[in-house]
C-alpha cells in the first residue's frame, strides 16, 4: 500500500503579495511529495494532480502560473495535457518525465513546453528553473519603445501593443515565446540574432536550457506563418542565429 505521505504547509503570502501558484501534473506520490515539499519551501502555493484530466480540470478552475506536467500520466501523456493546456492558458509548462530522449524533449517543446527535465531530478534545480520563470510576467517583457507600435513585414504585420501577429490580416495563434521571438528578429530587419540573444529575449538571462528550445520554437512559428502564406520570413545564418529574410520584405 502506498503510504500517506504529510502534505506540506504553504505560505500564501509573501511580502504582501499573493504567492505564485504552482500545478504538478504527476502520478507518482512520492515524486509529487518531494516537487511539493520542495516547492511550498520556495513559499510557492502549490497544488498536485495524480493524473492528466485532473490536472487540466485544475489549470481551468485555479489558473496556475506554472505547471510541473509529468510525459508518463496513467490517462492522457504529457504531450496531449500539454496541447490542451495551450488552449487556454499561458502558464508556464515544465515537463518532467524519465524520457531523456531528444527526440521527446523535441516533441515536448513543439507541444508548447517551456522547459523539459529529466528524472532522477534535482527539486533545488527544479525550483530554480521556476523562479526563473516567474521573474518575467506571463505576457513577455516589454516591447521595446518604438516610434509604431506595428511593425509591417511584407504581408505580416507585428502589433506590439496587442501581442498579436497578421498575415494579410488575418490574425496568427503564435505562443509568448514565439511572439517574443519575432519580436527580437523584426527590430531590425538587417540584424542577425544570435540564439544567446533570442533566449535571454524569451526565457530571460538566467535561463538553463539549451539551444533545442530555441530552434524549436523558431521553426513552430515559421511554419504558422508559412501556412498563413507568409513563407520564407525568416532565415537562418549558419552557425550564427536568424534574422529577417529583408530582401523579401
Amino acid at each position: 500500500m502506498t503510504p500517506v505521505l504529510p502534505r506540506p504547509a504553504y505560505r500564501s503570502t509573501m511580502d504582501g503579495m499573493a504567492a505564485a501558484k504552482i500545478l504538478v501534473v504527476e502520478d507518482t506520490p512520492e515524486i509529487s511529495y518531494v516537487i511539493e515539499l520542495a516547492l511550498a519551501d520556495a513559499r510557492f502555493d502549490v497544488r498536485v494532480a495524480a493524473d492528466g484530466e485532473e490536472g487540466l480540470r485544475a489549470a481551468r478552475h485555479w489558473v496556475p502560473d506554472v505547471v510541473v506536467l509529468d510525459l508518463n500520466l496513467p490517462d492522457l501523456d504529457g504531450f496531449e495535457v500539454c496541447r490542451r493546456l495551450r488552449q487556454f492558458t499561458s502558464a508556464y509548462v515544465i515537463m518532467l518525465t524519465g524520457r531523456a530522449d531528444e527526440v521527446d524533449k523535441l516533441v515536448g517543446l513543439t507541444s508548447g513546453a517551456d522547459d523539459y527535465m529529466t528524472k532522477p531530478f534535482s527539486p533545488r534545480e527544479l525550483t530554480a528553473r521556476v523562479q526563473v520563470m516567474l521573474r518575467r510576467p506571463r505576457g513577455g517583457p516589454s516591447a521595446p519603445e518604438v516610434p509604431h507600435q506595428r511593425r509591417t513585414l511584407g504581408p505580416v504585420e507585428v502589433d506590439l501593443d496587442t501581442r498579436e501577429v497578421l498575415v494579410r490580416g488575418e490574425p496568427v495563434p503564435v505562443t509568448r515565446i514565439e511572439f517574443e521571438l519575432l519580436a527580437a528578429i523584426s527590430e531590425n530587419p538587417r540584424q542577425i540574432r544570435t540564439r544567446d540573444q533570442l533566449r535571454s529575449r524569451a526565457w530571460g538571462e538566467a535561463w538553463l536550457a539549451d539551444d533545442h528550445a530555441v530552434d524549436v520554437h523558431l521553426s513552430n512559428l515559421r511554419r504558422k506563418l508559412a501556412t498563413a502564406g507568409a513563407p520564407d520570413l525568416i532565415s537562418t545564418v549558419r552557425g550564427v542565429g536568424y534574422r529577417m529574410n529583408w530582401k523579401n520584405l
